[in-house]
């Protein structure tokens, strides 16, 4: 298995690989480093980040292996690109960890603005070079129809969670590079203070990384989700639990740009949640009615 995965994108697999080699030896510095940066161990950021990469970049592994001549040539090169933009990134958030410094939002000096600005520019990379490999997925025609709705939707909904990240760049008010920040990933307060433990999310503040971890790790539960659902799987199934899923990381970043903290929803927040829930709900039960000859139909269309 291990084998077979490798040779899905080479690439990506060895940046998939790297990342599991740097998971322990973040962990690690955080027991032994008793440095802290904005209240967390300053360890905590390349820990949470390399474990993202490793999911996400062997999903994206995988995805491009599905595809086959010139739309697999086109998104080789792209996941080429996407694993030398991971490694420039990493290389950056490890650098400030060990300069004692952080890596985002970070203006205090010319050398730190010039390292942001180029996570910046790399995530940009991140993103385009993600798109496209989404849209090339809409033009191969798969076998199983519930299979490839799955994983194109995943990936808009990765796309989407992406982009909570560029709402995390903008300036807060009193904010100014003389100040040495712009931005936060904090709705409501600064970043720092109480977090919940592992994925140290505020517990008194908004957080756009809840909706931007969410939405990108669409790519390994929406394909899980259909696989586990077995000879229930269809199409329309795909649609619904993608649907629900991107309504979930719709209103997480919802509640975070109102400053509520994800511990500490209002009643508000509840009763879209519960309209979320039946909403899905219902798709999942209209995805188990049975539709005839439309599923020879998917079989084609797909």
């Amino acid at each position: 298995m291990l084998k077979t995965a490798y040779h899905w994108h080479r690439p990506l697999m060895l940046f998939t690989l790297s990342m599991v080699v740097l998971t322990p030896i973040a962990a690690l510095g955080m027991l032994l480093d008793d440095r802290v940066l904005l209240d967390s161990p300053i360890w905590f950021k390349p820990f949470k980040f390399a474990v993202s990469f490793t999911l996400y970049s062997a999903s994206l592994a995988w995805f491009t292996s599905l595809l086959e001549g010139r739309l697999h040539k086109i998104a080789w090169w792209l996941g080429t690109v996407f694993a030398g933009a991971g490694v420039a990134e990493m290389a950056i958030i490890v650098l400030q960890v060990t300069r004692g410094k952080r890596s985002h939002f970070n203006f205090e000096t010319p050398l730190d603005g010039a390292l942001f600005g180029a996570m910046g520019a790399l995530a940009m990379v991140l993103f385009s070079t993600s798109l496209v490999i989404a849209i090339l997925l809409f033009r191969k025609k798969f076998d199983n129809p519930a299979q490839s709705w799955a994983i194109r939707l995943s990936l808009i909904v990765a796309l989407v969670g992406m982009s909570v990240g560029f709402l995390m760049t903008q300036p807060r008010a009193g904010q100014s590079r003389e100040g040495g920040v712009i931005g936060s990933h904090s709705i409501g307060g600064p970043d720092g203070g109480s977090y919940m433990p592992l994925t140290g999310w505020s517990t008194v503040h908004g957080d756009l990384r809840i909706g931007h971890f969410i939405g990108m790790h669409a790519v390994q539960v929406l394909p899980l989700l259909i696989f586990f659902a077995g000879r229930w799987a269809n199409t329309r199934l795909a649609w619904a639990l993608s649907g629900g899923y991107l309504g979930l990381t719709v209103l997480v970043t919802w509640q975070a740009l109102r400053g509520q903290s994800i511990v500490n929803p209002d009643g508000l927040t509840l009763i879209v949640a519960a309209a979320l829930v039946v909403a899905t709900a219902l798709g999942i039960v209209w995805a188990r009615q049975p539709h005839g000859q439309n599923n020879n139909k998917e079989l084609v269309t797909a």
